[in-house]
């Protein structure tokens, strides 16, 4: 019995060292994985919020995917996926919501996301792109933003040009030509450059809703009616891509304001 104790013994005394070097072993793994990006995470987040993404017409779906998508960023802070849909879907957020407490902090912090997307990967287009669009959202209510965010949003949209020109059909030559279609004269608005802009979007961007509206805005502000309403003719006669639908319900819906105002102003 006690030979069999003295072996016993002598195996743990062995084992002892090896246990204890595979527990350190352990630890270090997980020391060094400590603060790592788990982008299996991040990439399931951001799968999630796309579906929801692709229902934003319900403003409450496109809160919870800006949930997701924060989580995503903390899963995988090196996502620059996760950054510049965090921007997407936080400006369509701010555009459409009532309240004005929320719609500043979507428009915030879709500016911080473009921002970081932009550091992440600057070489693409995805986030130069939102982060104009976000800078544009916060001017169009605010005035000091808005004389401070002229440069900023032509800026990234120049980036995005040169980066992809064509960028979801012409949507920065739509950008900037929304820019100079609004701005005040004293900010260097300028009505046929708008028109220079969204002319040149249209060869990117034929099916593009809201360029042609955009379009038809800047014909009628140079008093061009009649091209302004072939402009809405093909817009309320297309078929919408089904990913851009509540772009194209909203584009219908300028459109027909427009025709209203084109029509008040001719019998005026």
């Amino acid at each position: 019995m006690r030979k069999l104790q003295s072996i016993g013994l002598i195996l743990l005394l062995q084992i002892a060292p090896f246990a204890g070097l595979s527990c350190r072993n352990q630890q270090a793994d997980a020391d060094k994985n400590l603060g790592q990006p788990n982008k299996i995470v991040g990439t399931e987040k951001i799968a999630e919020a796309d579906k929801l993404y692709s229902h934003r017409e319900d403003l409450q779906k496109a809160r919870l995917g800006v949930v997701l998508l924060r989580q995503a960023r903390t899963a995988d802070y090196s996502s620059y996926e996760a950054e510049w849909k965090l921007a997407r879907i936080c400006y369509y957020l701010g555009s459409h919501t009532d309240d004005e407490r929320e719609r500043d902090r979507a428009f915030r912090e879709g500016i911080e996301a473009g921002k970081t997307a932009v550091r992440l990967s600057s070489e693409k287009p995805e986030g130069h792109f939102w982060l104009g669009a976000n800078y544009g959202g916060a001017a169009e209510h605010s005035t000091l933003a808005g004389l401070s965010s002229i440069q900023d949003i032509r800026s990234e949209m120049e980036a995005v040009l040169k980066i992809d020109e064509g960028f979801r059909d012409g949507s920065a030559y739509m950008i900037l030509g929304q820019l100079y279609l609004e701005a005040p004269r004293l900010l260097r608005g300028d009505h046929q450059k708008a028109l220079e802009y969204l002319e040149k979007g249209l060869t990117f961007g034929s099916g593009n809703a809201l360029l042609r509206v955009r379009l038809a805005e800047a014909y009628h502000a140079v008093k061009r009616d009649a091209e302004a309403r072939k402009q809405i003719d093909v817009v309320l006669k297309m078929t919408p891509n089904p990913d851009y639908l509540p772009e194209y319900k909203e584009a219908v819906d300028e459109a027909k304001k427009l025709i209203e105002k084109m029509d008040r102003t001719s019998t005026s």
